[in-house]
């Protein structure tokens, strides 16, 4: 058996800094913090911090007043930050830059009077935050058939906006179908789907046609992992969504010659590692990185980070004040 590891994978930039900023945050003061949602959408990391004492919540009413709130990666809508106020939390703000720069459009295009056509998957996180900017001004579509019973004409101000995590391919049908409708329709300045997306979608693209299995490190609710499985199965390759060794199954790779491995943007190292390390003691199988592209993309911590002097509060209900330390905020 041979492996053919895709390169790039895993972590982006985004889910990097959103990370490095909660790791940052407990040292600070501490781990009595909580994260509006999932920080990135990876079981892994997920439960790493949550047995840190760090909370995930779905609902700010679970947060008591004056605690320290932090907005995962996704980001969130201005409700959202209205209600954060108003309950006198501290935030701290790792919202991926890419997905701040979808909201900063929508913002721009409903300001102007546009109406947005947003192409994303209903429910998502990111797309939830995204369509509360402008809520009375989106239209969501997920898919190129949808185009032909939006209620616009050609002579309506159209722009469209895209989730960052989509599949390329499908968004770009999508965006076709609204252009041959709408020739008029507005585009952001800059493509929405971000860069990493893009990159693990075309390294999988690269490799599949050479496997009997394509294997895809990352938990079931991460949009991006999704999106490369689906580019195997397209192809007729036997595809799965594994959030780590532990889901593998020696069955899957019977009679199997060539397997190709990669994780979203979201996934761990670590747990490519460990499926690397199953398949290469169960199996024999040889090890081949194959790097399509390079990546150099880092973001800032957030200034929010460096004012964390807060009182936490703990579990008896009593306050406990927490000194910031001494920690220097690196590019990431």
């Amino acid at each position: 058996m041979k492996i053919l590891l895709a390169n790039p994978r895993g972590f982006c930039a985004g889910v990097n800094m959103a990370i490095e900023c909660l790791d940052d945050a407990i040292r600070r003061v501490g781990s009595r913090i909580y994260v509006y949602h999932e920080i990135v959408h990876n079981r892994h990391v997920v439960d790493r911090f949550t047995q840190q004492g760090v909370k995930f919540i779905d609902s700010i009413d679970e947060v008591p007043e004056g605690s320290i709130l932090l907005f995962s990666a996704h980001g969130v809508s201005p409700e959202i930050r209205k209600i954060a106020k108003e309950r006198k939390l501290q935030t701290v703000d790792a919202t991926c830059p890419l997905v701040t720069k979808v909201h900063l459009e929508a913002i721009r295009y409903a300001r102007d009077g546009f109406n947005i056509i947003l192409i994303g998957h209903e429910g998502h996180d990111e797309v939830i935050g995204t369509m509360g900017e402008a809520s009375e001004n989106i239209t969501l579509i997920e898919t190129a058939d949808e185009v032909d019973s939006l209620v616009f004409t050609q002579n309506d101000k159209l722009a469209y906006l895209t989730q960052t995590t989509l599949s390329v391919d499908e968004a770009g049908a999508v965006i076709e179908a609204l252009k041959r409708r709408f020739p008029d329709i507005q585009s952001p300045p800059k493509e929405d789907v971000c860069y990493a997306t893009t990159n693990r979608q075309d390294a999988v693209k690269t490799l599949v046609d050479q496997a009997d299995v394509l294997i895809v490190l990352g938990s079931q609710n991460s949009s991006n992992s999704r999106r490369l499985m689906e580019i195997g199965a397209q192809r007729g390759v036997t595809s799965r969504l594994v959030d780590g060794a532990g889901d593998l199954r020696e069955e899957w790779f019977e009679n199997v010659e060539t397997v190709v491995v990669t994780a979203g943007a979201s996934a761990p190292e670590i747990v490519v590692q460990e499926c690397i390390s199953y398949l290469t003691k169960r199996f024999g199988a040889s090890l081949s990185e194959e790097t399509l592209r390079e990546e150099s993309v880092q973001f800032n911590l957030p200034r929010e980070l460096q004012q964390l002097t807060t009182t936490a509060h703990d579990p008896s209900g009593e306050a406990a004040t927490v000194s910031q330390g001494t920690i220097d905020v690196r590019s990431r």
